[in-house]
């Protein structure tokens, strides 16, 4: 099997779990050797949580290679200044994934916004593929811009507003994903589902607040603006 089918291979891996069952049988595991924060991803690989400023200290020194594993559309408007489009499983799909030309002994970044989820899905699905010293930045794109590190995109300087969704579902569900998408546009987030049910998505909109978007729990969809999907805690 050659790289870009094994890489092809883990990403549907990665969506069969999301969708459904926990607890994946991989061994995969990052070589982690700063002994970060490790955050347990669905597919059973645990990813390292790089602080954003370590991350920066690489970035600024060419020690690592940045993945935005975001949307197509959420990379053209913002992203890490010299970043590659390698969306993670729940974000899309590409035909050419930069990421294929890379040596496996690379240190790669990933990160997204909310903060550090579908990041975590992609370096899971990288370090399986062999990318051992792959981590996901804790802070997410949000921690890279209060930071005032490098940025490039087309809606760099629009205003954006932070955007947090709360719900709850059935605490069965612990583990699995909650999933935003802005209807008509492709602009995805996801959240894991807490202990005892509950979820938080996060995300970063520059956009019109009359646009309409849909929340997919386990067990219930919610369509509405981002006005109506913030006024209290969702529920099935």
């Amino acid at each position: 099997m050659n790289r870009r089918t094994f890489l092809a291979v883990s990403g549907t891996t990665t969506v069969g779990v999301v969708a459904g069952c926990l607890g994946g049988n991989s061994d995969a595991t990052a070589a982690n050797e700063f002994d970060y924060e490790l955050n347990p991803t669905p597919s059973g690989v645990d990813v390292p949580l790089v602080p954003v400023e370590d991350a920066y200290e690489w970035y600024k020194n060419d020690e690592a290679k940045f993945v935005d594993a975001r949307t197509r559309t959420q990379y053209d408007e913002r992203r890490i200044k010299g970043a590659v489009f390698s969306p993670a499983a729940d974000a899309g799909d590409i035909e050419d994934d930069p990421v294929e030309e890379w040596s496996t002994d690379t240190r790669v970044v990933t990160y997204c916004a909310c903060p550090h989820h579908l990041s975590s899905q992609r370096a899971a699905s990288l370090i399986d593929a062999g990318y051992e010293h792959t981590y996901a930045i804790d802070q997410g794109l949000g921690g890279w811009i209060n930071g005032g590190y490098p940025l490039e995109g087309s809606a760099i300087d629009a205003e954006w507003e932070l955007y947090e969704i709360d719900g709850t579902t059935d605490s069965e569900y612990a583990g699995e994903m909650v999933r935003l998408d802005q209807i008509g546009e492709n602009r995805v987030e996801v959240a894991p589902i807490q202990d005892d049910g509950s979820y938080t998505l996060q995300l970063h909109y520059a956009g019109s607040t009359d646009s309409q978007f849909k929340v997919e729990a386990p067990d219930y969809t919610v369509e509405g603006t981002l006005a109506e999907l913030t006024d209290g805690t969702l529920s099935g």
